[in-house]
């Protein structure tokens, strides 16, 4: 089983309708108790990196999330839940994220490689497949809806699963044992975003057998 982690800050209504339509096993709570049922998490996220901080420091969640990544329990992050993988953020001033992967958040720049560029990043773009990973399983390339201010940078080369170029070289997807994340919404990025979320569903099936 699945759970959706609700902090009061995630697309929670779209993620869990794609999880009905592949009818996958899923839960969406805030309840510790509830949560530690879940054979693995996804942990939606849109709004500031800070606040969303802020709430997972005050309700207790980030440790629990800590605790289970380090049981071995599987983690996807989405959007701004894939940004709170990672050490930092300047979002709305300095902040510490959960730290499973290594990298900075910062804002997109407006000029590029001499590119004006329109932030937020809305819209599709192309996938850069760039290492092998089970949530990539039977993947080659395709196009996936970004809407974000936001970027990772200076993310290690290893953890980088597919990336997109809007200017920079944005991370898409990444991922490190058990721990993933898409910057893009795979709920809205048509067949190529739901084979995404097939495939973890799958690790995670994996992971309870």
């Amino acid at each position: 089983m699945i759970a959706i982690i609700d902090y009061g800050m995630g697309n929670l209504y779209s993620v869990s309708k794609a999880l009905e339509r592949m009818n996958a096993d899923y839960i969406l709570s805030s309840d510790e108790k509830e949560l530690a049922k879940a054979d693995g998490y996804i942990l939606p996220g849109v709004g500031s990196f800070k606040d969303a901080m802020s709430i997972l420091n005050e309700t207790g969640l980030t440790s629990f999330i800590q605790k289970v990544v380090e049981e071995g329990k599987p983690l996807l992050g989405i959007c701004l839940g894939m940004q709170l993988l990672f050490e930092e953020s300047i979002e709305n001033g300095e902040a510490k994220g959960l730290a499973f992967l290594p990298g900075k958040v910062v804002r997109i720049p407006e000029l590029a490689g001499g590119e004006q560029l329109k932030v937020p990043h809305m819209g599709w773009n192309n996938l850069n497949m760039n290492n092998e990973s089970p949530l990539l399983a039977g993947l080659s390339s395709g196009y996936a809806y970004f809407v974000h201010s936001y970027y990772v940078d200076a993310a290690d080369q290893d953890t980088l699963l597919a990336t997109a170029s809007y200017g920079v070289e944005v991370p898409a997807v990444v991922g490190r044992g058990n721990v993933y994340g898409t910057q893009f919404h795979p709920e809205k990025s048509s067949e190529l975003g739901l084979a995404i979320l097939e495939n973890y569903i799958n690790i995670v099936e994996g992971e309870k057998r």
